[in-house]
């Protein structure tokens, strides 16, 4: 199964009793691919810092002895908010350092997939690009990823880490949906400047099949189903209006909710999307939408 489960809010917002309880369904019902942070999630957090998630995780895996093979772990390091009120970055230093405490906390021995978690400009990128790559040479790391980058930054990073040798980004997290805003518009909670999907990105995508897609935030925040959470206003143009009439009467016909579509749809195209739950309820909606592949081609 291609769906991941996010697990931003365990240990915050999601309470450890309800954040075991979704991870005990997720894997019951095959899925076996987790994504957190090391900064999730520090804004709702007491101290302003992170590491919440990793830590339930941890006591989740802790309680579960022998399931820990049969998973991939994503973490990721970049954005952890500094005492000083600055951003923790991606020095040669900081990646080393939380690396280890994200294996702290999860209770593992080696991350399956670490992500740099946003951009770091004030760091040369060859440093960026050589720490990741010492950390799969050592063992550390099986595999390595970036988040919100623009595609060039992609492209110079993976040429600089075949440049020295070392392993390469082979996963990209970006956010995108069925639906899109327009092109330019600001987007509520959305504040990574380079952090979408674009044509530029599914050109570079399909000239290079060893990058796999993540989406983040496939469902624009509950959008599709819920008259409480009506899409933000970037999304109102005559695109939406079509896609979201065609994509209505598709679930209609079918009796699913229109999220459940939209996973579908993402999942036929390859890509895995991030799904973040706080019910079982919701959990159980997402994973049916890897039986409807077939229903939307």
């Amino acid at each position: 199964m291609d769906l991941v489960l996010g697990t931003m809010y365990f240990g915050t917002r999601t309470d450890e009793a309800t954040s075991f309880a979704l991870l005990d369904r997720y894997v019951e019902a095959g899925g076996r691919v987790l994504d957190t942070a090391n900064c999730y999630s520090f804004w709702s957090s007491p101290s302003g810092h992170g590491g919440q998630s990793e830590a339930v995780i941890g006591r989740w895996l802790a309680a579960n002895p022998g399931l820990r093979e049969e998973l991939v772990i994503a973490t990721k390091v970049g954005v952890e908010p500094t005492d000083d009120g600055g951003v923790e970055g991606l020095s040669a230093a900081v990646i080393e350092r939380e690396a280890a405490r994200s294996l702290e906390r999860l209770g593992i021995d080696v991350i399956d997939l670490y992500w740099a978690h946003g951009e770091d400009r004030a760091t040369d990128l060859e440093e960026t690009v050589s720490a990741f790559g010492a950390l799969v040479t050592s063992g550390a790391v099986a595999r390595l990823g970036v988040s919100n980058p623009p595609t060039w930054r992609v492209e110079r990073g993976r040429a600089i880490a075949q440049g020295l040798g070392v392993e390469p980004w082979t996963a990209l997290q970006l956010t995108t949906s069925y639906l899109e805003p327009r092109p330019g518009a600001a987007v509520p909670g959305k504040d990574h400047r380079f952090g979408w999907v674009t044509e530029e990105t599914r050109d570079y995508l399909a000239e290079h099949p060893d990058l796999e897609l993540w989406v983040y935030s496939p469902l624009v925040q509950g959008s599709y189903d819920r008259d409480d959470r009506p899409f933000p206003d970037a999304y109102e143009h005559a695109g939406t209006t079509e896609r979201l009439a065609g994509l209505t009467r598709r679930a209609d016909e079918l009796g699913v909710p229109r999220s459940r579509l939209v996973l579908a749809w993402m999942l036929d195209q390859g890509w895995k999307p991030i799904v973040g739950v706080s019910t079982v309820e919701q959990l159980d909606s997402a994973l049916a939408s890897d039986s409807l592949r077939p229903e939307i081609r």
